[in-house]
């Protein structure tokens, strides 16, 4: 039974002996003087530092028995310890392997060391004369390492003298465990040397013990990380790589007390990057680390705490575990170097879906806030139910718990990223591929239409913008002084980047082909990193943030969507009573639309977590800052752009490089902006006014750059958004800016009128109506800055291009006209339909028909609002101008179209039909009668001292009545809407035009009227001559008391003067009455006193 025990030893370490050989391709053995029954293991390789002496305070150590620890220290001598090299390397050896070869020593320690008998057994027969006890030594640590590994505690034993070994042998450690201990027992022997005064001669042999002690433990324990079950394992334990993953799991402070790290066997977080360097020092010049670490890695970054629901939100924060065991292994440099190369990093089986979990990064990179992605953490932050209600207090606490551990989870993903790219040029080209694939694979997410199963998730996409803006900032500095490292030609060098499916700003696809191919052949200088990083992060920004954003905004026309429904759906019920059967169900519906409302709510939240966090919109508006730069500096003639500004309007020669660009670079900048100034301007506080409103007017000013009309429309969007009240800014982010900026002062005007005209014509089926949503953003943009006289200066100076400023004016009538007719007819429609639903036989109609009347009235309510509200501001704009500058709302082609409309649209408000227009929640249409009778009643008084306008108001037949001046101004004087002087301003501008139809009359009866006989400014025939004092020149009393009202200098020199001024004409005035006395019909105006041409005193409604 005996001999059978001595036996197995003998084959087990056989075995072991030639796996290790296979697996290691370690050196030869240690030499023996003959064959033993256990055979020496190999000896890991030895390097040996140079000695060392230190200096410290010296002791002493007394001889070593074999059977004994030394004894305390006393008081060192002078000189260098007198040290008894054979005995301390007995002592260290046997208590760094936890062995011995001598029973009375294990047995008088109470088995601490284990006792190896049969090794024992072995070196006595080698050497029968050798002194007992046997001592242990370096030469045969592999020998006794091995014997040691042997040794099975749960193994069945007959010999009794060596149960008391078995049974004191630690019942659930692991070989990992055990050379864990043997790591840190000889580090410890390694930290104390310091405090000893060793004869140099002594330390450097102590050093290379201690380092052969090393090499080996740490070979054994690369040995078992790779093939656990090499050695006897306890039962019931996890073995392998998992136990290193478990002390990298336990880096984390936020993990919970580190209690065990206390433990011998246990690495603890200050020893976790000694024991990683001495993995690296051994495995990496044989080219073994990816077999040793790559296990570990790969159980390390797909733990299950990565795929639990609550992700960042869980209690125990378990993927903050994973990542400091990540950035433990990263901080090694050979580490990071190998990370890359195992073929998990960049699998070529992922699909764009599955990519970010089967990539060693994707389960950490997917962790975010996005509810599609993460639902649990939407529902628990931000669903509101019936029992819980979400205060502002509780969100915006929410938010930044949230905000805070994306912020932790970023930057630590980005510190990864980093150390793992700059560890090797290799390594580097590796982390370039990665984000160069994930942009390939989710090129989709730019599509119209997105199944989000088939691409990668919103929060993966965001963390890799996350992590590339990082990289971007070292070259975006205030100056942009790198804005030339960014290579323009890039897109052709460089296939990282792949864009041939993408619409180019201004060329086609042959041009792009054709341009590459020149590119490719010219040669030149490769790309650099930092155009590396340029153009992934912006086809990161295009293809993750973009759609991101989209995404976001679908969610809010959905929720205004559910909400138009829910109304309906609550009037459908107050219309049915309790016991009809579709009462029940409508409650239902209703209780269903509010729970919908609810979570599209909660999941606006989760999106605003992560797209409103003020770091990562500062990073990303940093970005954006430096883009828009960039592409001023490539349209720039001079190449010198921010150090001055880009001269606008640029050349009509669009450079070839800017043209060849994805629209991409534009679109994802008016994007965002808009996605800001929507929904966070105050993020504009501190940085991107001045950048964004240089880059805006610069192709506003010269459109001629970009052919898409909408990404045009969008960047004067943008504009709009940033002019619209938010907190205490009236006139919004943008508004200082435009008033007072010199690149705006100098092209808003000139940009905005340019972009009016041009938008006439989209080339898009839905041309007519985007038009109007453009036009209506210019409107409210010059009403923004209107009070500034250096902007209504620009505006006199257009005006002078008569061209084209009577091409724009003519294009405002346009829109007054269809706009104000399409508006005032639904509101009629609207005010039918109401009418119809509060008589007592609505209820007598069939369901089917007032279902469809609701439908109806639905429809029209929403088109009316948009209608009402674009026609008031395009009048508004009308208002503002014919303020500014008349002369080119006088031109033939002009002037009779716009009398006509104003003509038209007054007798709409004031006219017969006028109770048409009375509706209910006039509001919700944003339809307010008596400011835009006050905006029509402005524009009438501003044009009201020219004869043109005049003449032109009179020659309408269809709609002009002077009636509808005396009702407009009796409302007028009645709401306070204009003074005494404006009304009397109105009566005498009525009277003007009676007095012109009367003119026109008289001139079919009696011909050509003399010219001595009409007003020199409106070309009427006077009444009532006067004589201007200081200009001496003739014109009717009406006339210039008129223009006084408004302006009390002389129109003719411009000399200060009253009415009171003014010299009767009487020889004059008797030639006229004497001219007049022959006509045929006799009852015009001219035949009245003037006072009583026009009553404006009426009190009629």
């Amino acid at each position: 039974m005996a001999e059978e025990r001595t036996n197995t030893p003998l084959d087990d370490a056989e075995r072991i002996r030639l796996r290790r050989l296979a697996k290691l391709g370690a050196s030869s053995p240690s030499p023996s003087p003959q064959r033993s029954s256990t055979p020496p293991a190999p000896t890991p390789p030895v390097q040996t530092p140079k000695s060392t002496v230190l200096k410290r305070k010296p002791a002493t150590t007394a001889t070593l028995p074999s059977t004994s620890k030394p004894p305390p220290p006393v008081k060192a001598p002078a000189g260098p310890v007198k040290l008894d090299l054979v005995q301390w390397e007995n002592y260290t050896v046997g208590d760094v392997l936890r062995v011995t070869l001598d029973r009375s020593y294990a047995e008088k320690h109470h088995w601490e060391h284990v006792w190896l008998k049969h090794l024992a057994a072995e070196l006595e027969a080698e050497d029968p004369q050798a002194l007992k006890p046997l001592k242990l030594s370096c030469e045969i640590s592999d020998r006794l390492l091995i014997s040691r590994l042997d040794v099975n505690p749960e193994a069945m034993s007959d010999d009794l003298d060596y149960l008391p070994v078995l049974a004191s042998l630690p019942q659930s450690q692991t070989v990992f465990e055990y050379l864990v201990g043997c790591w840190k027992r000889q580090n410890n022997v390694r930290l104390s040397l310091g405090k000893k005064n060793y004869a140099p001669q002594d330390l450097q042999h102590i050093i290379s013990v201690l380092d052969k002690l090393r090499d080996l433990t740490i070979s054994y324990a690369g040995l078992v990380l790779q093939e656990p079950d090499m050695f006897t394992q306890p039962e019931g334990k996890v073995v392998g790589p998992e136990e290193l993953v478990s002390s990298l799991l336990s880096l984390s402070s936020l993990t919970g007390p580190l209690s065990s790290n206390s433990s011998a066997s246990f690495l603890g977080a200050s020893e976790v990057p000694q024991f990683l360097s001495d993995i690296v020092q051994r495995f990496e010049p044989d080219d073994e680390l990816d077999g040793v670490l790559g296990p570990v890695v790969r159980l390390l970054v797909w733990n299950k705490s990565l795929a639990r629901q609550d992700g960042i939100a869980g209690a125990d924060a378990g993927w903050r575990s994973v990542v400091s065991g990540l950035e433990a292994l990263v901080n090694n440099k050979a580490i990071a170097a190998m990370i890359p190369r195992l073929p998990e990093w960049n699998p070529e089986i992922a699909t764009p879906a599955t990519f970010e979990f089967i990539s060693l990064m994707g389960p950490l990179m997917r962790l975010g806030v996005y509810e599609r992605d993460w639902p649990y953490i939407a529902k628990t932050f931000f669903l509101e139910t019936e029992a819980e209600r979400k205060s502002a207090a509780n969100i915006e606490s929410s938010y930044a718990s949230l905000r805070g551990t994306m912020k932790s989870l970023q930057s630590a993903l980005f510190r990864i990223f980093d150390r793992i790219l700059r560890a090797s040029p290799q390594s580097r080209e590796f982390v370039l591929q990665y984000f160069s694939r994930v942009i390939s694979l989710n090129i989709r997410r730019a599509g119209m239409q997105v199944d989000f199963n088939t691409v990668a998730s919103d929060s993966f996409m965001t963390n890799v913008l996350a992590v590339l803006l990082r990289f971007a900032e070292p070259f975006m500095d205030a100056t942009y002084s790198k804005l030339d490292r960014v290579d323009p030609l890039y897109l052709a060098k460089s296939s990282r980047v792949e864009v041939k499916d993408e619409t180019r700003i201004k060329a086609d696809g042959e041009e792009v082909s054709t341009w590459m191919k020149e590119v490719q052949a010219a040669g030149g200088p490769s790309p650099t990193f930092i155009s590396d990083i340029f153009y992934l992060t912006s086809a990161v920004n295009h293809y993750g943030l973009n759609r991101t954003l989209q995404t976001y905004e679908e969610l809010h026309k959905h929720l205004d969507d559910l909400k138009r429904h829910l109304e309906f759906m609550t009037e459908s019920l107050n219309s049915l009573t309790p016991t009809n059967s579709l009462y029940a169900r409508t409650q239902h519906a209703i209780k269903q639309t509010n729970d919908e409302i609810a979570k599209i709510h909660s999941e606006q939240f989760a999106f605003q977590t992560q797209l409103l966090d003020p770091e990562f919109i500062f990073r990303q508006i940093g970005f954006t800052n430096f883009v828009e730069a960039w592409l001023l500096r490539m349209v720039d003639p001079s190449k010198r752009h921010p150090s001055p500004a880009v001269e606008v309007p640029l050349p009509r020669d669009v450079p070839i490089a800017f043209r060849m660009l994805p629209e991409y670079f534009i679109e994802d900048i008016v994007d965002f902006l808009l996605f800001l100034m929507r929904t966070s301007p105050m993020s504009f506080d501190l940085t991107g006014k001045t950048e964004l409103i240089t880059w805006a007017l610069t192709f506003l000013r010269s459109s001629w750059y970009i052919k898409n009309p909408f990404l045009k429309a969008k960047i004067n969007e943008t504009i709009f958004y940033g002019c619209l009240q938010y907190g205490p800014e009236r006139i919004g982010v943008l508004g200082q800016v435009l008033n007072s900026h010199p690149f705006a002062l100098k092209h808003l005007m000139p940009a905005l009128m340019s972009f009016y005209i041009e938008v006439e014509q989209t080339g898009a089926s839905s041309q007519f109506y985007d038009k109007f949503n453009a036009r209506r953003n210019i409107a409210w943009i010059l009403k923004v800055i209107w009070d500034n006289p250096t902007h209504r200066q620009a505006l006199k100076d257009e005006a002078k291009n008569s061209d084209k400023f009577v091409r724009f004016v003519n294009l405002m009538i346009n829109d007054v006209t269809y706009l104000m007719d399409e508006s005032l007819s639904e509101l009629t429609q609207i005010s039918h339909i109401q009418h119809e639903m509060d008589t007592p036989a609505w209820n007598t109609q069939t369901l089917q028909h007032r279902r469809e009347r609701e439908g109806t009235l639905r429809s029209l309510e929403r088109h009316a609002s948009g209608f009402t509200t674009l026609g008031r501001s395009t009048v508004e704009l009308l208002k503002i101008f014919t303020k500014e500058t008349k002369a080119p709302f006088m031109t033939p082609e002009i002037v009779d179209r716009l009398a006509a409309m104003l003509d038209y649209n007054l007798d709409a408000l004031v006219g017969p039909k006028c109770t048409d227009l009375i509706v209910k929640d006039k509001e919700k249409f944003k339809f307010d009668p008596r400011a835009l009778l006050s905006d029509i009643l402005q524009v009438y008084l501003n044009l009201s001292d020219q004869g043109e306008f005049v003449r032109g108001v009179a020659n309408d037949g269809r709609s002009y009545k002077k009636e509808l001046f005396e009702k407009a101004a009796g409302i007028a004087r009645r709401t306070g809407m204009k003074t005494e002087d404006e009304i009397e301003q109105l009566r005498l501008f009525v009277v003007k035009v009676e007095e012109t139809r009367a003119t026109m009359e008289a001139e079919e009866d009696l011909g050509e009227v003399p010219d001595e006989f009409l007003d020199p400014l409106m070309y009427t025939l006077m009444r009532d001559p006067v004589t201007l004092p200081s200009s001496k020149v003739v014109i009717d009393r009406s006339t210039i008391k008129a223009h006084l009202l408004s302006d009390t200098k002389d129109p003719f020199n411009r000399s200060p003067m009253s009415i009171e001024d003014v010299v009767p004409n009487p020889e004059l005035k008797a030639r006229i009455d004497e001219f007049l006395a022959g006509r045929r019909n006799k009852a015009t105006a001219l035949d009245i006193p003037e006072s009583e041409v026009v009553k404006m005193d009426t009190d009629e409604n």
